[in-house]
């Protein structure tokens, strides 16, 4: 409790003359958190705790049958004033306590009372489980005999030579792991496909199973008691899980802490057992058991479970080490505090922060994890739609009512009925009447820049693709990428020793038939015509060969950019006549074609288009305005660049079975938008970016609609 407690409270006559005290078998241990002390009260039989600071204790502790409360609290007024709790605690802590089944008073009605607490408790965690329907929990056995059994081995298994046997295992399998990285890196590509599902789940189960045990030996090893183990229904899959709150009566933080984290330490030394396994086993039932193990205990689990937005291991081990039990309930009632303090002017309410630290952690915490855990939420009901589209939709029906409806009939009853608002309710009415007014505003009314993009490439409105005339070996590149070039300069010399051989062969046979032509002038005038014939063919072959060996200097046939950049890493190859050898591009004027997706293309035909700019990689500061943009009306399967998709690292979905990466898995329209240069960008042929077109503005709730909408068209075909 705090010290910021209202003394004296309006609803105190309603347990002033109780005689109430804690129930006999209740047991109480001290700790010691953030240099204070404070007691842990248990009830052995529901394993249900309470945490009470010195002063609310003092005043617990002396609760009996034979006096009121008020004569209690009047005495602990007298003892200690600055530390005594008020009527306002007292009421809070006595209802927490009342419905924990820790309070005893000889009324007639009490054991009926008690199976009422009881049907209410049962109650409570019902309704929990249907708001975590994602998360549903079914206690099936007590499993604290059979740790008393295993007691000795715990003990062995949690010890410094434990510790030793751990490290040495976890560093040899860190070890062959990393020597064995890209194969462990090929197999990961098929851990979700429909052969390795039944795998992926019976080592999911092994490795959580293995890991609750991990959390109930620690438990047991450090004097704590386990008596629920069960399954819990992960978005409807079974897995075991336990109850290790024991764990919070421990004394020594680090003992606590060492709980909070057992589960993914015996993980990581489940994933290197299981990776010897994986290397010296070969394909078969045993060997992909053994990698989806590995995958589930070093991947998957231990980065889910030490996050601590998500009441997880991580949580639990962030609320010791910080020394701030509760430290999720605590945030939201800081929460509720500052908009009843802040907004709704209330006097009587308070934050369980007692200092400025606190109240930062506790804001920050509270709105992170909120925002992540809708974030996890959302994710988990796209991976279940994806699987099975109606447990989806009904997840997503439930989500709506818990985390919409629910808190606003919540917030009416409150707002109707909350005895703390009974001097602020007008007010109140009137913070949370504005507030919704304006978030209905902002969210509908008000209208908001609308826009789409699209990813493109920028190409030269005249360009030229030189290609070799001649096959040779390249032997000198002579003009250099981003050089520029006039018609007729040359680009690259090639090599060509077979042409050589065939020139001076040539040479060789017109020669020899001149000699013979000359020698049947004389002699043997009826050959002159075959000779003559020769000769001739040998002619136009050495000009055919002759000019073969000038095109072996490639030269440009146009002026403009030559832009070859890979032409240096390739002296010394063979290439045939007609490769291309690079572009020569015109920089006087370009064009940007985009690839624009279905979803987005009706906005282009509505004619609602105001305004088109481009903006290209590396320059997305500087954009540039499109002077005119036409639309081509028919659908397109081939990208007009391969780095608009996977292939070349653009985020156009491509077909897997194209090797050339620009034929696209779904049709899309292409839209050729004429630029404006801008001499702060440098306009070069191929250079990719996007084209964003700017729509009538429209308020953020219908553009979301619209979002949501499409997601759902192009993953479900709804």
């Amino acid at each position: 409790m705090t010290g910021q407690a209202k003394l004296f409270h309006e609803s105190w006559y309603r347990i002033a003359d109780q005689r109430i005290s804690l129930r006999p078998n209740v047991v109480v241990r001290r700790q010691v958190l953030r240099g204070e002390k404070w007691y842990v009260v248990q009830n052995p039989l529901s394993n249900q705790f309470y945490r009470l600071n010195p002063g609310t204790y003092e005043f617990v502790s002396r609760l009996s049958a034979s006096r009121t409360v008020e004569e209690v609290w009047k005495e602990a007024q007298d003892r200690d004033p600055e530390n005594a709790p008020g009527q306002g605690d007292i009421i809070e802590l006595l209802a927490q306590l009342y419905h924990a089944n820790l309070l005893h008073y000889n009324l007639p009605p009490n054991s009926e009372k008690l199976f009422e607490r009881y049907k209410e408790k049962k109650q409570r965690i019902l309704k929990a489980n249907l708001k975590s329907i994602m998360f549903f929990r079914i206690p099936l056995f007590d499993p604290d005999a059979l740790l008393q059994r295993l007691l000795r081995f715990i003990r062995l298994l949690i010890s410094p030579v434990g510790v030793a046997v751990w490290c040495l295992v976890v560093v040899a399998g860190l070890k062959v792991a990393i020597e064995n990285f890209p194969e462990l890196r090929v197999q990961s590509q098929g851990i979700m496909a429909p052969s390795n599902l039944l795998f992926l789940y019976i080592g999911l189960v092994i490795v959580k199973t293995l890991h609750e045990f991990g959390h109930a030996f620690a438990v047991r090893r450090f004097g704590g008691e386990v008596h629920t183990m069960g399954v819990m229904f992960l978005i409807f899959s079974p897995l075991p899980y336990m109850d290790a709150s024991s764990a919070w009566t421990f004394r020594n933080k680090w003992q606590r802490v060492f709980v909070g984290a057992a589960g993914m330490i015996f993980e990581v030394f489940v994933a290197a057992c299981a990776i010897f396994v994986w290397v010296y086993t070969g394909p078969g039932v045993v060997h992909s058991l053994a990698y989806n193990m590995v995958f589930v205990a070093s991947v998957s689990t231990v980065l889910f479970n030490i996050n601590p937005l998500l009441r997880f291991d991580g949580y639990y081990i962030l609320s010791d080490l910080l020394d701030l039990p509760n430290l999720h309930q605590h945030s939201a009632r800081h929460l509720k505090y500052l908009v009843e303090h802040h907004a709704f002017g209330c006097k009587n309410c308070e934050t369980p922060a007692t200092t400025r630290r606190e109240e930062v952690l506790f804001t920050t915490f509270g709105i992170l994890s909120g925002i992540y855990r809708i974030f996890v939420f959302s994710m988990i009901l796209l991976f279940v739609a994806d699987q099975f589209l109606l447990a989806g939709m009904i997840m997503a029906v439930v989500c709506v009512v818990s985390w919409v409806l629910v808190p606003m009939v919540g917030i009416l009853r409150y707002l109707g009925s909350s005895p703390r608002l009974y001097r602020t309710r007008t007010r109140a009415i009137a913070v949370c009447s504005a507030t919704f007014a304006i978030l209905f505003s902002f969210l509908f009314l008000l209208p908001f820049p609308n826009s789409f993009k699209a990813p493109g490439v920028l190409k030269s409105t005249d360009y030229v693709i030189a290609v070799n005339k001649a096959s040779g070996q390249i032997a000198e590149v002579i003009a250099t990428s981003g050089e520029r070039v006039n018609s007729g300069d040359p680009l690259l010399r090639l090599t060509n020793e077979e042409l050589e051989l065939e020139i001076r062969e040539s040479q060789a046979g017109l020669d020899e038939a001149h000699a013979q032509h000359r020698k049947a002038m004389h002699n043997q005038q009826a050959d002159l015509d075959p000779i003559a014939g020769r000769i001739a063919f040998y002619e136009k072959r050495l000009r055919r060969l002759r000019q073969e060996q000038g095109d072996l200097i490639a030269k440009s046939d146009v002026r403009g950019i030559w832009v070859a950049p890979d032409l240096e890493d390739r002296i010394g190859m063979w290439i045939s006549r007609g490769s291309p050898l690079g572009e020569l591009i015109n920089d006087d004027h370009f064009y940007f074609v985009s690839a624009v997706s279905q979803a987005d293309v009706s906005e282009l035909f509505a004619q609602g288009i105001r305004k088109a700019e481009v903006k290209l990689a590396g320059q997305a500061s500087v954009p540039m305005v499109v002077t005119e943009y036409a639309t081509i009306p028919m659908e397109q399967t081939h990208l007009p660049s391969v780095a608009l998709g996977y292939a070349g690292g653009g985020d156009i979905a491509i077909d897997t079975r194209d090797a050339q990466g620009v034929k696209t898995s779904e049709p899309y329209y292409q839209v050729r938008a004429s630029v404006q240069s801008d001499p702060e960008v440098a306009l070069m042929h191929g250079r990719s970016g996007r084209i964003r077109f700017s729509l009538a503005p429209k308020p953020l709730a219908w553009q979301g609609w619209r979002k949501l909408r499409q997601l759902v068209q192009k993953r479900y075909q709804l």
